[in-house]
């Protein structure tokens, strides 16, 4: 039996990190921002539905989507960023759902969906367990202004926007607390890892 889990955080939470030690240990991971970009390549059904909504002003030169673009037409105008999100989500879905059950049908152990909005999206369905990477409010804060080059100011903004990650870790199954070392988070996840398999196991 194949355990699913989904992992998520918030912004500067250290998610990449986490799901980069998925891969040193040999857990295939899903990685829903990866397949929203795949999935707006030429050629694709999502990218073909996207201009025929916006229109053609939206593409570069070699006719991929110019991001900056579509961004300021959806920044301001909710029914637009509606239309968007209706057109990739469910094709990010799917390709999801076709590579996990792809490992399921070869009998990998373990699969992992890293989906930033998974409780955000109500994608909790999708999975087994769901695992939040957890750091304090001033961590986050410190991260993302060193990270992006954000004043507190900017910084604060974009983490207000999301669900706080002291909702989300209410809301998960388990938790790895990132305020510390890499070796530290890296001990926490090898840990969980064995506790689940050993459950999944006995079932």
């Amino acid at each position: 039996m194949t355990l699913i889990i989904g992992l998520t955080g918030s912004i500067a939470s250290g998610k990449s990190t986490v799901s980069l030690m998925f891969h040193d240990l040999n857990v295939p991971v899903i990685d829903a921002d990866k397949i929203s970009r795949e999935v707006v390549n030429p050629h694709e059904d999502a990218y073909n539905k996207i201009v025929d909504t916006f229109g053609n002003s939206i593409l570069q030169d070699d006719k991929t989507i110019d991001r900056a673009k579509l961004g300021e037409i959806i920044f301001n105008d909710h029914v637009m960023r509606e239309k968007l999100n209706n057109i990739v989500h469910p094709a990010v879905r799917e390709r999801m759902l076709a590579k996990r059950d792809a490992f399921v049908k070869a009998g990998v152990p373990t699969v992992v969906l890293d989906i930033p909005l998974l409780f955000e999206s109500n994608l909790t369905h999708l999975v087994d367990k769901t695992l939040v990477i957890s750091v304090t409010e001033s961590v986050q804060l410190t991260r993302l202004m060193t990270r992006n080059g954000y004043n507190e100011q900017e910084a604060r903004q974009r983490i207000q926007s999301q669900i706080p990650i002291t909702e989300k870790v209410k809301m998960a199954d388990a938790v790895i607390d990132n305020n510390g070392t890499k070796q530290e988070t890296y001990e926490q996840l090898e840990q969980l890892l064995q506790q689940w398999r050993d459950l999944t196991t006995e079932n």
